[in-house]
């Protein structure tokens, strides 16, 4: 088995074609993303006798409290394998030191479970401190009818669509990145109502803009009356749509423009070919002061179910500046309620 470079987006993207599990973090998109943010990036494939076996796509993240390298909901690989799965890590090892990383932070696309979480152990990697994207997510099955879905919803949550259908509130799309600088200025407000810290600009254009050109996300927004409600930043790619951002007006907080929103982004999937709508992050069901409970109800109302990926991984690579990391990152995870 040897592990080398893809250079070509049609072998990258036909693999990922094939295998459920693949996401858009480990897509050919979210490389050329971080390559627009002047990160570098590794698209590695393992290869068996000549033939593809696995993919990673790998993250140089140029974090001031230490350099690391992020893996994303990856790698995809066969995770029974063992030789395979020793050879991802001597490879993540090898290029973190490479580009002289203190760690390697892996959330594989991997079920949190004892099978994952024993196979983590027994490979060297140790509990992050901090999450690497969504871990706990709520998601849909959307190989359904449209009265088969409406009907498994939370009464409100149905309710509160029909409303909307009702008012007239009316819901549009777009591929424009243009747009994108509105659902920014309304990030920041949602932000100071909500508690938590806005992307930049260039992070959320960027992003947008490579989907959207290649068909793989849509900006929805909700207006009432000519005034915006609220938007979401949806991705759609492989067998899963995910609401991957969302914002809102204080007019929003009146009126349900966010849940049209949401059953038109479902609908829109189905229409695509989609088996699952993931609606992205989630706080833990138990966690009654969690700052993002609100927003999680509103979530898990569309009735889907709760999906655990196991938690962050590190693989340490230089041990007495990772210390210092830990001790940065447990502290602002505390700060910050996350």
């Amino acid at each position: 088995m040897i592990a080398k470079p893809i250079i070509d987006k049609k072998t990258w993207e036909s693999f990922l074609d094939l295998h459920e599990e693949a996401n858009f973090l480990q897509s050919w998109y979210w490389g050329e993303f971080h390559k627009s943010l002047s990160n570098e990036i590794q698209r590695m494939g393992f290869y068996e006798n000549n033939k593809l076996v696995g993919v990673m796509l790998s993250i140089v993240e140029n974090a001031k409290r230490g350099r690391y390298l992020a893996v994303p909901g990856g790698p995809i690989i066969d995770w029974t394998r063992s030789d395979l799965v020793e050879h991802f890590v001597q490879e993540c090892k090898k290029i973190a030191k490479t580009y002289k990383c203190v760690f390697v932070r892996v959330r594989p696309q991997l079920v949190s479970d004892d099978f994952s979480k024993s196979l983590s152990k027994r490979q060297g990697f140790t509990n992050a401190p901090m999450h690497l994207h969504a871990e706990l997510t709520s998601q849909l099955d959307i190989r359904k009818t449209e009265d088969e879905l409406l009907g498994q919803m939370r009464k409100t949550t149905r309710y509160e669509i029909k409303k909307a259908i009702n008012l007239g509130i009316k819901v549009v799309a777009s591929k424009d990145p243009g747009q994108i600088k509105d659902f920014y200025d309304l990030q920041i407000e949602t932000s100071k109502r909500q508690g938590f810290i806005p992307f930049s600009y260039k992070y959320l254009y960027e992003q947008f803009k490579i989907f959207a050109l290649n068909d793989k996300a849509v900006l929805y927004t909700a207006y009432y009356d000519r005034k915006i409600l609220a938007q979401a930043f949806i991705i759609f790619y492989g067998q899963e749509a995910v609401y991957h951002y969302g914002v809102s007006t204080e007019e929003g907080r009146r009126y349900p423009g966010a849940y049209l929103i949401q059953w038109e982004a479902i609908k829109e999937a189905q229409k695509r070919g989609m088996t699952r709508y993931n609606f992205w992050g989630v706080s833990p069901e138990m966690s009654k002061n969690h700052r993002f409970r609100g927003l999680s109800l509103f979530k898990r109302g569309f009735g889907g179910q709760d999906i655990e990926y196991l938690h962050a991984q590190d693989l340490i690579i230089n041990y007495p500046r990772y210390i210092i990391n830990y001790v940065v990152e447990t502290i602002r995870k505390k700060t910050r309620n996350v």
